[in-house]
């Protein structure tokens, strides 16, 4: 089953059905990520497209690096 993930969906909710992908956002300089308590409030509102603005990192670099790790991106 392919791993479909919506750029519009709440880091809190990508990592709820993609544990493995914590490690990979990570790496991507989302390191606010590993903090329980900043998943459960911030991550709650805050999307992959808003987190790659406010940290200033390229969507496109994002979405090359989640297909390599097994995901298909949805707009």
């Amino acid at each position: 089953m392919p791993k479909l993930l919506n750029l519009n969906s709440t880091v809190y909710e990508l990592v709820n059905k993609y544990p493995e992908i914590v490690d990979i956002m990570k790496k991507l300089g989302f390191d606010a990520i590993t903090n329980p308590a900043m998943l459960n409030t911030a991550g709650r509102i805050m999307t992959l497209k808003k987190g790659a603005a406010m940290k200033n990192i390229d969507i496109e670099h994002i979405k090359e690096t989640l297909k390599a790790n097994g995901f298909e991106i949805a707009e």
